[in-house]
């Protein structure tokens, strides 16, 4: 039985912690005394501390994020009462020691402590330099299930160049790349024991063209030698630098084969120099239009509300330019407080009001009140539901018209009040509600407006004023909104079949994946190598 267990709860079973995987493959002798226990969020907490109790472990590190603090505090405080004598290396407030930072080498050094003597006196031990020579890379800890069922996390470089204040590289000094031919070769290990869905986490893959075309052509490689094997990879890009010759490979990826997240995060450039960012909107937009013109690549672009000096209106604004760009998911992010995040400086001078629990979320700001953010939260969620899903694909354009933002926040405030819920909205109702705003919406005409329209009775036919059943423009104008409905809903429900794997998105459509636990992650809180 392994005498040191790494564990951490991800948010889904498709997850597989990239960061345990680091800490094992460093671990050199005490590797083989070691295991790897994930959990999902919203397993019972008993349940959770029998499976780790029941291999008799002495000491417990667990990975916390911003997403499974709070489970993993009440799994850490059940522990305490229940096997006092097991160490547990961070995580509550009762641990025995923390690791900070890059965590690989420095937790090596104190479980060979905790295990073997003498132990350690210090509780907070801090993590080495990003010595990437001196790291194992990680890859072989990912078994032949976690190939065959969950994504596989990978990095060709740590840290990020740049100083946005609401994530935590800002913290870092720079990019770290790890060494390019340890990365191929790893990919090629990984290629033939079957991987073929693979997601880089690094901040800024295209920082360096050189590197990010040598990836590049070892995917489009196995992807030309064997097109009926496909290759699926995920990376995250700087949205204003793209050169050459990342466009010419980048052109050559078939469509399912490549998708992007891209951080716009404002368009605002007050914004922007408050929060430390430096981007060229002007490029970032030429780049993202000639992406979706001239590629087959999936583009999930984010914004976040709630940023410093960022009103609804500027919010808007934005929106409606990215709207208009039309990427294929647009993810609403609202702030978070990173503990640590140089985002705290503005605290005093905007008003900013975080959460105390996490994800730690601004509630309010100087600029955004507490119902503007409400509201725009829900938005995000509404968003997510019907046009990140794919599945109102030819009903959407009706539905944002010439003001997307205005008219999807209408509907928005809609929704949410005829049925009070974010959550747990089954799919044939929100199609049944979809078209009952939009036919609200149309007046005698057949024209689409922004406030009432038309009567339904009590099945959803629309009236005239005398209660009759209309007939004119204004039928054809519904009928041709059912006809789009109707279209999604038989598309959505011909979709409705087991994926080949939880990472591989249909052809020129959305990722098939949800992102419900990804706004930490865009906000800063990325998977890092430590526990």
């Amino acid at each position: 039985m392994p005498e040191l267990i790494l564990c951490t709860l991800n948010a889904r079973h498709a997850h597989a912690s990239l960061g345990l995987r680091c800490l094992r493959a460093n671990l050199g002798g005490l590797r083989e005394r070691s295991s790897i226990v994930e959990f999902v969020i919203g397993a019972r907490p008993e349940d959770m501390v029998e499976k780790l109790l029941a291999q008799a472990p002495r000491v417990i590190g667990f990975g916390v994020y911003i997403w499974n603090v709070e489970q993993t505090t009440r799994l850490i405080e059940m522990l305490r009462r229940v096997a006092p004598e097991v160490a547990i290396v961070l995580g509550g407030p009762e641990v025995s020691h923390i690791v900070t930072g890059a965590a690989e080498q420095a937790f090596a050094r104190l479980a060979g402590q905790l295990l073997d003597g003498p132990r350690p006196l210090m509780k907070v031990i801090a993590g080495d330099g990003p010595d990437l020579e001196a790291i194992a890379l990680p890859y072989d800890e990912y078994s032949d299930r976690d190939l065959r069922e969950r994504h596989l996390y990978l990095e060709a470089s740590r840290g990020c160049p740049f100083k946005c204040e609401f994530c935590l590289s800002a913290l870092d000094k720079t990019a770290w790349p790890f060494a390019l031919p340890r990365v191929l070769q790893a990919l090629d290990a990984l290629y033939a024991r079957g991987a073929r869905h693979f997601r880089f986490v690094d901040r800024t893959f295209n920082l360096k063209a050189d590197t990010g075309a040598a990836i590049l052509r070892f995917f489009l490689e196995r992807i030309e030698a064997a097109p009926h094997d496909p290759v699926f990879a995920h990376f995250e890009l700087v949205p204003d630098h793209l050169p050459p010759a990342l466009r010419e490979l980048i052109a050559r990826f078939p469509a399912g084969s490549l998708q992007f997240e891209i951080g716009i995060q404002t368009w605002n450039p007050q914004v922007q120099a408050l929060i430390s960012r430096r981007q060229d909107n002007r490029r970032a937009e030429e780049n993202l239009a000639w992406l979706l013109a001239e590629t087959r690549a999936h583009l999930h672009v984010d914004l976040i509300a709630g940023l410093p000096g960022e009103t609804l209106e500027s919010f808007a604004a934005g929106f409606d330019r990215l709207a208009a760009i039309g990427p294929h998911e647009i993810q609403l992010g609202i702030l978070k407080r990173l503990r640590g995040a140089p985002i705290a400086r503005h605290t005093e001078a905007f008003d900013l009001r975080f959460s105390p629990s996490p994800p730690y979320n601004v509630l309010s700001t100087r600029d955004l009140s507490f119902a503007q953010l409400q509201r725009l939260t829900r938005f995000a969620r509404y968003w997510d539901l019907i046009a990140n899903s794919g599945r109102f694909r030819l009903t959407l354009p009706m539905l944002l018209g010439q003001t997307p933002f205005e008219r999807f926040m209408a509907f928005s405030d809609w929704l949410y009040d005829r049925t009070d819920a974010t959550h747990r909205v089954a799919a044939e109702r929100l199609y049944e509600r979809v078209r009952e705003w939009l036919v609200a919406q149309v007046d005698g005409e057949g024209a689409l407006l922004d406030g009432e329209g038309v009567p339904l009775d009590g099945e959803g036919v629309p009236l005239d004023g005398e209660g009759a059943p209309l007939d004119g423009e204004a039928a054809q104008a519904i009928a041709e909104i059912d006809r789009r409905l109707q279209a999604d809903y038989r598309r959505a429900a011909s979709r409705r079949r087991p994926q080949q794997h939880p990472g591989t998105p249909p052809p020129n459509d959305r990722h098939a994946t949800s992102h419900d636990d990804d706004d930490s992650r865009r906000a800063g809180d990325r998977p890092r190598p430590a526990l």
